[in-house]
């Protein structure tokens, strides 16, 4: 006959495996939980988000003022009522963009001690003023006045040293956070990695048709880069892997009949066109009657594969703008969210 003791041993030998399992399965659901939506919002739409599909809300924009030395705000009544959203939903954490495409004043303000110490302060008062979780800075880009605004050599050397200063004026527990161009250029991500957040990476706009402008992985149709092409350049950059933010866009672009801008909502309402999909790159197109590419986007299919891309390769989550070029019952959200809770 077995002892008490032998058979206590036993019983707890037994339920080793049990016990490990579980913790395995709770720190799965941990890293899963930490996973991140993030939506840009902007200032120039009504639609009110559904904070259950989104983890952050990126209002766009803010922008550099007049004087260099502070923040001028878009619409700033709309920010006040997105920001009541967290009395419903008190986990959504809501940032201001500064920045966005032809936004200036970023070279000017930063080139100076003095500039940038009064921008991070004005950082401060706007994330006090307005009840916000942080800053995202969208500067496109340093040294790069492509986009019709100012730039300076030393652009690269002072986006450091501003990113540093609002750091240190928005203490540790807010957020800050950027947007990137694909390639990873312009910026030093080695130098801004320990006091950054995570990194929003702009995967779209890659191309125009002929051209897909946000395929996964390089095909026939790529004309620069692809998103995955553009998260390996981002890690060689310096910035981990669980640090990166994969952009997906609402949007498409078009050629010959469609606009050159087309949200997802119009483009599911477009005819005359066949409907292909391209497994090279793991995105549809939209092809005319002369068999031109003419109409390149995402669909809820392209977005579950992005999804599954990074989580398999350890990515933080996922990025997409806007929200407002969804359909109204939220087709493309609600991928990305079936997508990052899989």
């Amino acid at each position: 006959m077995r002892s008490i003791k032998s058979l206590s041993l036993m019983l707890l030998m037994a339920t080793i495996p049990f016990v490990q399992s579980c913790v395995v399965k709770k720190n799965q659901k941990q890293q899963q939980a930490k996973k991140v939506i993030v939506a840009y919002v902007t200032s120039w739409t009504s639609v009110m988000p559904d904070p259950k599909h989104i983890t952050h809300l990126n209002y766009a924009f803010g922008h550099v003022n007049d004087t260099f030395n502070g923040i001028r705000i878009n619409n700033p009544e709309r920010l006040r009522n997105l920001t009541e959203l967290k009395s419903t939903a008190p986990d959504l954490k809501i940032l201001i963009s500064i920045g966005g495409w032809g936004s200036g004043k970023f070279s000017e303000m930063a080139a100076s001690d003095t500039g940038r110490t009064k921008f991070a302060d004005d950082c401060l008062r706007v994330i006090k003023e307005f009840n916000l979780d942080g800053i995202d800075i969208d500067w496109e880009y340093p040294t790069n006045k492509s986009a019709g605004i100012s730039s300076s050599p030393e652009d690269t050397k002072n986006y450091t040293l501003m990113m540093k200063a609002i750091r240190n004026r928005i203490g540790k527990q807010k957020l800050l956070t950027l947007a990137s161009s694909p390639d990873a250029h312009y910026i030093d991500f080695k130098a801004i990695q320990p006091v950054i957040d995570f990194v929003n990476i702009m995967t779209y706009d890659m191309g125009n048709p002929p051209h897909h402008h946000a395929g996964l992985f390089r095909s026939k149709y790529t004309k620069w880069i692809s998103a995955d092409e553009a998260v390996t350049a981002h890690v060689k950059a310096g910035i981990p892997i669980q640090q990166l933010v994969l952009g997906i866009p609402f949007y498409g672009h078009g050629k010959n009949g469609i606009k050159g801008y087309i949200d997802y909502k119009e483009v599911v309402k477009l005819t005359g066109f066949k409907t292909l999909w391209d497994d090279d790159a793991k995105v549809p197109y939209l092809e005319n009657d002369k068999g031109e590419l003419v109409c390149t986007y995402e669909n809820p299919e392209s977005i579950q594969i992005k999804c599954e891309y990074l989580l398999k390769r350890g990515m933080l989550g996922a990025m997409y703008w806007d929200y407002a070029g969804d359909t109204e019952e939220g087709t493309l959200r609600k991928a990305v969210y079936a997508g990052i809770n899989k």
